[in-house]
């Protein structure tokens, strides 16, 4: 699974509401209902995230800035340690790295990456059709105290990714997503500094390439 891969599961979920521990609360279903009815509500969204991968004997952490906005508009801008970027308009995602010779286009509709489900999130969400078997997961230790987490698996992902953990604050916002693969890797993202309904132009999904750069179609792994 690729690193672009492992990105786009992420924010197709992104939190409850009011919680506190209570039974009631605790009720995955009345959680995910939460979700869907938070963020079916939101225009924009702006984050600073990141990005810790574990596996194949190595350790990797990136870091930048994410926007979405309706309908399906994504930008992934790292700056740490390398600058990197990854956009889509809707139509076409993009994935290019300043100073290389090709940036990479891949129709919207084609793109397998998991942070491609993330461009639903604004105006679609529905959590239980999304991840299989949701429940809560008492056994994991939230980062924050206060927060918890949630565990499924993502539908059609199920050969890529064995479970979905996600974390969720009391503020209706996730603080963390982590990507357990079936190949034993583990892809973690936090987010930290959110903004919702923030104003943020068309333009900055939109990306052309600058005029020495060639512009190949293929998938958008690493």
């Amino acid at each position: 699974m690729t690193t672009f891969s492992k990105l786009l599961l992420l924010v197709m979920i992104v939190c409850c509401g009011g919680l506190e521990m209570s039974a009631a609360q605790s009720d995955v279903h009345a959680i995910a209902d939460s979700v869907d009815n938070h963020y079916n509500h939101l225009r924009s969204l702006e984050a600073d995230f990141t990005e810790i991968y574990r596996g194949n004997g190595m350790e990797r952490t990136e870091s930048g800035t994410l926007w979405l906005k309706k309908a399906r508009k994504m930008r992934w801008e790292y700056r740490s340690p390398r600058e990197k970027l990854f956009l889509t308009d809707g139509q076409d995602a993009w994935f290019y790295v300043p100073g290389e010779q090709q940036a990479r286009r891949e129709p919207f509709r084609k793109l397998e990456d998991l942070r491609s489900p993330l461009g639903f999130l604004l105006g679609k969400t529905k959590l239980e059709k999304e991840l299989q078997a949701l429940s809560l997961a008492p056994d994991i230790t939230p980062i924050t105290s206060g927060n918890l987490v949630l565990r499924g698996v993502p539908k059609g992902m199920e050969d890529q990714i064995s479970q979905v953990l996600l974390e969720i604050q009391p503020d209706h916002q996730i603080a963390r997503i982590v990507l357990e693969g079936a190949d034993g890797s583990v892809t973690e993202y936090r987010f930290s500094r959110q903004k919702e309904n923030v104003a943020v132009s068309d333009v900055r999904f939109h990306f052309n390439p600058p005029p020495e750069v060639e512009t190949i179609e293929s998938d958008l792994g690493q």
